[in-house]
């Protein structure tokens, strides 16, 4: 049985969650997530679990290490904070697993913090062409048990609620996680000019309910690639600024020799 924890998220495009934890409750988080914690709290990082836990979370793109952090008590008693912040901006979710049956299947890396007693398990989509055309992967991680977990949605936070049958089609990037009865695959775009010129890739997830589904506008795949290209702009900018800049210095030093020649 999980731990049971209080939290209040702080702040509004980066966020952190800053958990309470009474004397023996503990709470378990990716390593290097800690923003700060109070006296009394003892950290503790470890495989969770064996060696074959740490090599399961890798291949979700989580950390092979993960870390305990629990309260001791301090001199005053009462509770002891520990705080996590946000990778990148966005939302932090918090998710309750008993509303959604005991398991919560979200992308890799989405994983923050968790209650101690929620594992965090590999769970394999069921189709091949999820696993070759996802853009996420086709492993995503599986959140089990009965207590608060905490998952990190980059950009405005969507959720929606799927009727039985009721489908959605996804930009495989944009999709945080979803709740057991909902169904994900993988659907081929269609048209050529779509498939070459939409901008959206040449597949879209697509999420078939009874169940709940939390969508993020801003991926950090998406942010990343905007960067990258803001970068390579400039630097070809640059370039070009330094090839014109020598060529102009050229000029000037071949028309001065001329004009002395003269």
């Amino acid at each position: 049985m999980a731990d049971v924890i209080d939290y209040e998220i702080i702040g509004d495009d980066m966020q952190l969650v800053e958990i309470s934890l009474d004397p023996g409750e503990a709470v378990r988080a990716e390593a290097g997530a800690m923003t700060y914690m109070e006296d009394g709290i003892e950290m503790q990082t470890g495989t969770g679990g064996g060696v074959f836990k740490g090599f399961k979370r890798m291949i979700t793109g989580a950390s092979f290490f993960i870390t305990n952090f629990t309260y001791r008590g301090g001199g005053g008693g009462g509770q002891g904070k520990v705080a996590f912040a946000a990778p990148y901006p966005g939302k932090i979710v918090p998710i309750d697993l008993r509303a959604f049956n005991g398991q919560f299947i979200c992308q890799k890396d989405a994983f923050l913090c968790a209650a101690q007693g929620v594992e965090i398990e590999v769970a394999f989509t069921k189709r091949l062409g999820v696993g070759l055309f996802g853009g996420e992967g086709f492993i995503l991680q599986r959140l089990e048990g009965d207590g608060l977990a905490f998952v990190h949605a980059g950009g405005t936070l969507i959720q929606k609620r799927l009727m039985p049958g009721q489908m959605l089609r996804v930009d495989t990037g944009c999709i945080v996680g979803f709740s057991r009865g909902v169904n994900y695959d993988i659907q081929f775009v269609g048209g050529f000019k779509n498939a070459l010129f939409g901008g959206e890739g040449l597949f879209l997830a697509t999420l078939t309910g009874p169940g709940d589904v939390y969508l993020q506008s801003l991926p950090f795949s998406r942010m990343a690639d905007r960067i990258m290209q803001a970068a390579h702009v400039s630097a070809g900018g640059r370039q070009v600024g330094e090839q014109v800049g020598v060529a102009g210095l050229g000029a000037n030093i071949l028309g001065g020799l001329i004009s002395g020649n003269r």
